[in-house]
């Protein structure tokens, strides 16, 4: 089976569960979001013990679990001072290094930490995102499926239309030294099949406007983009060419959802913003 096919497949089974799951309920998807984060921290903490690097695995993932949960609808039902626990436990990796005795505690302490800001807080911001204020609407923390679809569907449309804009026409690189094969030619057609998508989520997602989904489009082409090449000059940094093999044609799950690493503290920026 070629990688296409592969990534075809792949691609149609995975957007079914996260479509589904996003619609079924905030509770659900939710869980979806956990257990990507939770997945994603795991790869990203594996690679640099496979780099010789000693981060705090499983406090790491516990704390960035945590901040997810706490940002999820929960925020709704509980204090929001409950936040401050989060706090203490950052600290606590700070102390826990004391007890390791490892020769570089503060690159140990920086990874440990780079986990949860670089992984676990975007993807907690989706939550936030999710419970947007709609246009013209006083439900200002109910959750609102269209806009994350309609942000899904803008980073697929943008990578769906680089990939295959690339391979047809990509001649001039992007940013060669990280990654070769990524072309302007790409990020023109991905740039351009986004805008077409913002254009239709606005017909049928009402939730935000045509220049809201227009902004958004442009946000998640830049970022989105810039956020594939931070995830490949941490392979590069560390030789592997990619983050796992659980999602057949797509790599890992740091692979997979590179993009809203970068792209979800913008867009929820533009969100606070713009409402």
């Amino acid at each position: 089976m070629s990688n296409l096919t592969q990534r075809i497949i792949t691609g149609i089974i995975g957007g079914g569960l996260m479509i589904g799951a996003i619609l079924w309920n905030e509770y659900s998807f939710s869980a979806l979001f956990l257990f990507i984060t939770v997945m994603s921290m795991w790869e990203f903490y594996s690679l640099c013990e496979k780099n010789e690097m000693q981060p705090q695995k499983m406090l790491g993932i516990v704390i960035g679990a945590l901040v997810f949960v706490l940002s999820s609808f929960f925020v709704r039902f509980i204090p929001p001072g409950i936040f401050a626990v989060v706090l203490p436990l950052v600290f606590c990796v700070f102390i826990r290094e004391l007890f390791r005795q490892t020769e570089k505690p503060f690159v140990n302490i920086a990874i440990t930490l780079l986990g949860i800001i670089y992984l676990a807080l975007p993807l907690a911001l989706m939550n936030l995102i999710s419970q947007s204020g709609a246009t013209g609407s006083q439900e200002t923390y109910q959750y609102h499926p269209n806009i994350i679809l309609g942000y899904l569907f803008l980073v697929w449309a943008s990578d769906t239309g680089a990939y295959f804009s690339g391979k047809k026409f990509g001649k001039i690189k992007l940013f060669e030294r990280i990654s070769p094969k990524k072309t302007w030619e790409g990020t023109i057609g991905g740039t351009l099949l986004a805008l077409i998508v913002a254009y239709i989520l606005s017909i049928y997602f009402t939730n935000l406007r045509l220049v809201d989904w227009i902004s958004i489009a442009l946000i998640v082409v830049v970022t989105g983009t810039l956020g594939d090449l931070v995830e490949s000059m941490f392979k590069r940094s560390i030789q592997i060419k990619d983050s796992g093999g659980l999602l057949p044609g797509h790599g890992g799950f740091l692979d997979r959802f590179d993009a809203f690493f970068i792209s979800a503290p913008f867009v929820f920026t533009y969100l606070q913003l713009a409402h």
